[in-house]
Order: C-alpha cells, then sequence, then structure tokens
C-alpha cells in the first residue's frame, strides 16, 4: 500500500504542518515537531511552543530518535500500522495530556503518575513508549513547575526510571533560572526522600554529555552546594546520596573549588568518622574525593585546621591503608623551635587517632 493511501496515525503528525514527521525533534516543553515547521516557527519570532504556548527560554531542539526509527518501520510494512500499537499508544497519550492540561486538579495528576508508575513496574515494556511520547520532559517541567512535596515526591521516580534509558536532554530545561531556582527551592524544603532522588538526578546530568554545560552552571549555584554538603553531615541514609551528588559534581575541575568554598571537608571528614558508629557504604568514597580535592590549597588548609583535630593544629585519622597526605607549609616560629620540615596531615579508612 503507497503511502499516501495509508492512514497516518496522529503521533506520527507534526502539530504544525499536520503532515508526516521527516526530522522529528522535541523542545523542552517535551512537545514534538518537524524539525523544518519549528524552525520556521522560531525565524518568525515566536519564542513560545505552539502547542502549549508556553515561553521558551531554552529552545534547544532535541533528535527524536525513538519516534523516527517508529515511523521508519511504519514506512517499511507497506501496510497500515499495527492497531495494537495504537491500543498500547493511545492511553499513554491520554494520560500524558491529562498531566499536562491546565484543567487537570492536582489530585487528577497524582492519580495519573500513579498510574503511570504502575504500568512502568508491571509492564516494562511500555516504556520506550513512553519515552517515544515524550512523557520525560513533561515530567520536568511538571516537576519545576509545581513545587508541591507530594507531587514531587510522585514524579520523581518516574522520572528517574525513564532516565534510566538515557534521555537526558530534556534536563537541560534546568538552565533556565526559573527552573534552576525550583531545582534549589525544591532541595531546599523537600523531604529526605525528595533529596535523596535530586542527588540521583544530578548524578545523572554530571554523567552525560548532553548535559556537561549543566553539570557546570550547578557547580556554580552556592546555595544548592551548599545544602548537599549539609546533606552529608546528617549522618542519615539521605548523606550516602549526597556523597554520590558530590562525586559526580567533582567530576567537573571546575566545581571542585567551589565545593569546597561550601566546606566540603568539614562535611566529608564528618561523614567519614561517623562511618565509625554506623556502617556506611561511601566512607571510601568520601577519602578519595577528600583526595581528589587536596590539590586546591584551601582544601589542605581546612583538612590540616579540622576542628575535629580537637586543636591540636593538625590531625591524623590512622586506618590500615594511608590514602592522602596535605602538607602544613613550615611557619617561622616553627623554624624557631628547629622545626625546619613541612608537617604532615594523614588521612586514612578505618580507625580513628589523633595525634
Amino acid at each position: 500500500m503507497k503511502e499516501a493511501q495509508m492512514t497516518i496515525p496522529d503521533l506520527f503528525r507534526c502539530p504544525i504542518s499536520l503532515d508526516l514527521f521527516s526530522d522529528p525533534v522535541t523542545l523542552s516543553t517535551g512537545q514534538t515537531y518537524d524539525r523544518s515547521s519549528i524552525e520556521k516557527w522560531f525565524a518568525h519570532g515566536n519564542l513560545t511552543c505552539p502547542v502549549t504556548m508556553q515561553k521558551l527560554h531554552d529552545p534547544s531542539l532535541v533528535p527524536n530518535h525513538n519516534l523516527r526509527h517508529l515511523i521508519q518501520q511504519w514506512r517499511q510494512m507497506g501496510q497500515p500500522f499495527d492497531p495494537d500499537y495504537l491500543t498500547t499508544i493511545d492511553p499513554l497519550l491520554d494520560m500524558k495530556r491529562g498531566l499536562e492540561s491546565p484543567q487537570a486538579t492536582l489530585q487528577e495528576k497524582l492519580r495519573i503518575l500513579e498510574e503511570i508508575r504502575v504500568s512502568m513496574d508491571e509492564t516494562p515494556a511500555k516504556i520506550p513508549f513512553l519515552l517515544q511520547i515524550g512523557l520525560l520532559p513533561s515530567l520536568v517541567q511538571l516537576l519545576f513547575g509545581e513545587l508541591d512535596p507530594g507531587f514531587a515526591e510522585k514524579l520523581l521516580p518516574c522520572i528517574l526510571k525513564l532516565m534510566s534509558f538515557g534521555e537526558f536532554g530534556s534536563l537541560n530545561m534546568l538552565k533556565e533560572d526559573s527552573k534552576m531556582e525550583s531545582l534549589v527551592v525544591l532541595f531546599e524544603n523537600g523531604t529526605d526522600m525528595i533529596k535523596q532522588s535530586l542527588c540521583r538526578l544530578v548524578r545523572a546530568i554530571s554523567a552525560s554529555s548532553e548535559t556537561r554545560e549543566l553539570c557546570a552552571m550547578i557547580g556554580k549555584n552556592r546555595r544548592f552546594l551548599h545544602r548537599v554538603v549539609r546533606l552529608i553531615h546528617q549522618n542519615s541514609e539521605a548523606s550516602e546520596a549526597g556523597i554520590e551528588a558530590v562525586l559526580a559534581l567533582c567530576r567537573l575541575e571546575s566545581n571542585r573549588e567551589e565545593l569546597v568554598q561550601q566546606g566540603l571537608i568539614n562535611g566529608l571528614v564528618t561523614y567519614i568518622l561517623n562511618s565509625e558508629t554506623k556502617e556506611r557504604n561511601s566512607a571510601a568514597t568520601a577519602m578519595a574525593m577528600i583526595e581528589q580535592v587536596l590539590g586546591i590549597e584551601r582544601a589542605k588548609e581546612e583538612l590540616i585546621n579540622d576542628p575535629q583535630g580537637e586543636g591540636t593544629g593538625h590531625s591524623c585519622w590512622s586506618f590500615d591503608t594511608v590514602v592522602v597526605a596535605a602538607t602544613k607549609p613550615v611557619q617561622p616560629s616553627d623554624k624557631n623551635k628547629g622545626h625546619d620540615i613541612a608537617e604532615t596531615v594523614e588521612v586514612q579508612v578505618g580507625r580513628r587517632t589523633i595525634t
């Protein structure tokens, strides 16, 4: 059957031209358009999403490879599209529209999110379909738009599950000032569960080349970094997620100095010392991070003068294996005492001693 005689599924039509997609691209709002159509829209001076009419602070166009692949399969079949596919996709599209509807109440959106979560858990094969219809950017948009803790707790697990398929480009909407502010506010006021989930989100951002610039922007946000470092101090399960988020941010060298300025060294030392009384899976990771940032002069000074060294001027945590040594410059008063060698601070993983 020729393509002109075939019924084109609505999912495969550009909302602007109503023609079959030739190069589908997705906006930060989660809406997909044909590249030529949306570029013409922008060329006429429009800075909004044609379907939602939301102002676009980030006009990036992310290729929708999943949808392109589906269309290619459909064209090669030479016959009407599999009705079973439409039976699967239509209810998912209805749920997406329900979440995006300005008329939907918070309770209705919570119900839809629960349906999506159950669908992903019970039928993982539906997850690629959810990605194809652009659900992930829609959920991210909602997360940093509603700022309701109960809603965020339902949203974040769905977002993290979808992101496990490597779809990171939609997170770049966080480069908008308003979205970044929402991230910080949610982290400041959210529950421990929300904080842990946001730390996992940061870890995903830091791991992808698509979001490298966003990772650098987060590393410049002092309020966010301060809160993550405070999370490490908490001596709770959330501290583990904080350690992982800091480790991820430290992949960019430009982020390390800012983290040190926000008290990273004291946070890591506190975490390590607390690991003596409570099993900590990330104690070795914390030690590795101290080693990683000791190239920064301030990090050395803070480690040497850490108050948990009980006021001796230097501290030594003695363990099974030495992993890092920081050197304190010789002071003139030391030379008067005949000390013409540098004082060394050793930090190790295991039992603590103060010297």
